[in-house]
């Protein structure tokens, strides 16, 4: 790719997560990432792009459109797009066994067709999906979220990440494994709040696709384990 005047351009899309929802210290990871490449000579600029409750069609419909205004000289676009998205397409509806927000089917298609635009036009980076908390269900008295319905759309998430030699970072397993994990989300049961943001800036600081794009070395912060 070639070289581009002034800093370069991380555009960040997807839903409340990034949006920052439930960290009412930080902002949520991706402004504490922001706020530190901010600290970083010749860093990228982050553009957190985040709108509650949205799933794959709707990133689908306005990611063009966000990406392509945000290059900041003239003819230059941003030259990466982290995605971070799938959450909400895995909710039932009305009931624990109602019709999912989106078929299986239909969300391994939408992603595949997203990144092969994403690809065509700049650098992609897909993160996976956050756990819930199945005792407090339903979301809002309708929406019912479960953990095996977000794992099986993070494998599948993970699939066409693959197949289009995208870096994807998991999610679901990894909190999971953390002792504590419960206590890093919101009493509404989907959100993360300060502590699950947190894990997942600390994280980003360590990981090599992203870092590599940033031309930035991993942070001396270590990504806190639950004891």
């Amino acid at each position: 790719m070639a070289a581009t005047m002034g800093p370069r351009q991380l555009v960040v899309l997807g839903d409340s997560g990034v949006l920052g929802w439930g960290d009412r210290d930080g902002g949520g990871w991706c402004q504490r990432l922001r706020m530190d490449w901010m600290q970083l000579p010749l860093a990228p600029v982050i553009y957190p792009l985040g709108v509650r409750g949205d799933g794959i069609e709707r990133i689908a419909a306005r990611w063009r459109h966000e990406w392509s205004c945000r290059g900041e000289l003239r003819r230059q676009h941003p030259d990466g797009l982290l995605l971070s998205v799938g959450l909400n397409d895995t909710a039932r509806i009305g009931r624990i066994d109602g019709r999912p927000q989106l078929e299986p089917d239909a969300f391994a298609f939408g992603v595949s067709q997203l990144l092969a635009e994403m690809r065509s036009v700049t650098n992609v980076f897909v993160l996976g999906l956050t756990p819930v908390d199945e005792h407090v269900m339903p979301f809002a008295e309708c929406l019912w979220y479960s953990n095996k319905a977000i794992a099986a759309t993070e494998s599948a998430l993970a699939e066409q990440c693959r197949e289009a030699n995208v870096p994807f970072y998991a999610l679901h397993a990894e909190i999971q494994a953390q002792t504590d994990w419960l206590q890093w989300i919101e009493p509404d049961g989907i959100h993360l709040n300060t502590i699950g943001h947190s894990w997942i800036h600390n994280a980003l600081q360590h990981w090599p696709p992203l870092l590599n794009w940033a031309g930035l070395s991993p942070l001396n912060t270590p990504t806190p384990i639950s004891s």
